[in-house]
């Protein structure tokens, strides 16, 4: 484990490798979970200034589905996350014409009609974050799934890509520039894994 400030990074986010392989996976991680994307109490407030931006960009199934649930829902195992429809999808996700799920509110983003990329959880994605319930220490974790992931870790090996450089993007809008400067400092002094 590697800890700086009060974050305790798991060593398999520097020695692991990663990097998506949309075209294997076909946005796996949008469509399948126990729950929606875990969201922070902010993004319920940034969920709602988008909305409007991003409702042109919405699957009609996903729409009616925010209509019965809601923009965002409380779940008692992950607390605050997206919708699902029936479950699963999420219904913030769009097929493309290659059949791949990506982030209707990505797409705005990317588009240029909102100022926020997405949910955090999902940036991040495979790191897992959790905090402690007893102190102010905060968990970041590497879980990729094992069956939809498989393309995206055999991709990073080949690629020699490490989680967190793969992740620098999202890392460094989560917890700054100076907390990636000192992962990745510490990232040389741990031995990857061949």
């Amino acid at each position: 484990m590697i800890l700086i400030d009060n974050k305790l990074v798991s060593d398999e986010i520097v020695k692991e490798h990663f990097v998506c392989d949309l075209n294997k996976c076909k946005g796996a991680c949008c469509v399948d979970g126990d729950a929606g994307a875990p969201l922070t109490k902010d993004e319920l407030d940034r969920i709602n200034e988008v909305y409007d931006a991003v409702l042109p960009y919405l699957e009609p199934q996903g729409i009616k589905e925010i209509e019965k649930q809601g923009r965002y829902v409380y779940d008692k195992e992950f607390g605050w996350v997206t919708p699902a429809i029936e479950g699963k999808v999420c219904v913030y996700g769009i097929k493309d014409e290659t059949g791949i799920v990506k982030c209707g509110i990505e797409q705005a983003y990317l588009d240029g009609k909102i100022g926020w990329k997405k949910p955090i959880s999902c940036h991040l994605f495979p790191i897992i974050t959790k905090k402690s319930k007893n102190t102010d220490t905060e968990f970041l974790n590497y879980e990729p799934r094992e069956d939809h992931c498989k393309a995206a870790c055999s991709l990073g090996k080949k690629l020699k890509v490490p989680v967190y450089v793969f992740l620098k993007e999202a890392l460094v809008r989560k917890y700054g520039q100076d907390f990636y400067d000192a992962l990745e400092a510490t990232a040389g002094h741990v031995q990857p894994r061949k």
